[in-house]
């Protein structure tokens, strides 16, 4: 495989625009998660609550790792356009599919952080003791 300075330079804008979706998805959580605090003093613990925070904690967590693994592939696409600049092809070669995997791992988690996003708003949902709310809201729909 012979890898241009270009090559590795494709990823750049794709990079940036997935760190800043990252970043409004971890503002995003901060935000729940101090609104939850403020509501600790005043709010009873309950089962419900326990579940939501458990949830918020598996996806700071999740998010965490997927700007991990988006700075390392952002790293490792950097130094692979180094590596053709000082005429290392096959290190260049190297870094450039690393940084491929750490961005698959990075938005393979981001997936994950999603469905988990989804089950959170269930969670909440639930809280409101209204049972089967979006069924018939569809079955009054059509």
């Amino acid at each position: 495989m012979n890898l241009s300075i270009t090559d590795p330079a494709f990823l750049f804008p794709g990079i940036s625009l997935l760190f800043l979706a990252y970043t409004n998805r971890y503002l995003a959580l901060a935000s729940v998660v101090r609104k939850l605090n403020e509501q600790g003093s005043s709010a009873e613990f309950n089962e419900n609550r326990e579940k939501q925070i458990e949830s918020l904690h598996t996806r700071i967590l999740l998010i965490k790792y997927i700007q991990v693994f988006g700075v390392i592939a952002f790293l490792c696409c950097v130094l692979a356009m180094l590596s053709l600049i000082f005429l290392f092809q096959k290190i260049a070669v190297v870094l450039f599919i690393s940084s491929l995997f750490c961005m698959c791992a990075s938005l393979i988690l981001s997936l994950r952080e999603i469905l988990k996003s989804g089950q959170s708003l269930r969670i909440e949902l639930d809280r409101t003791g209204v049972k089967g709310a979006v069924g018939k809201y569809h079955k009054n729909k059509s």
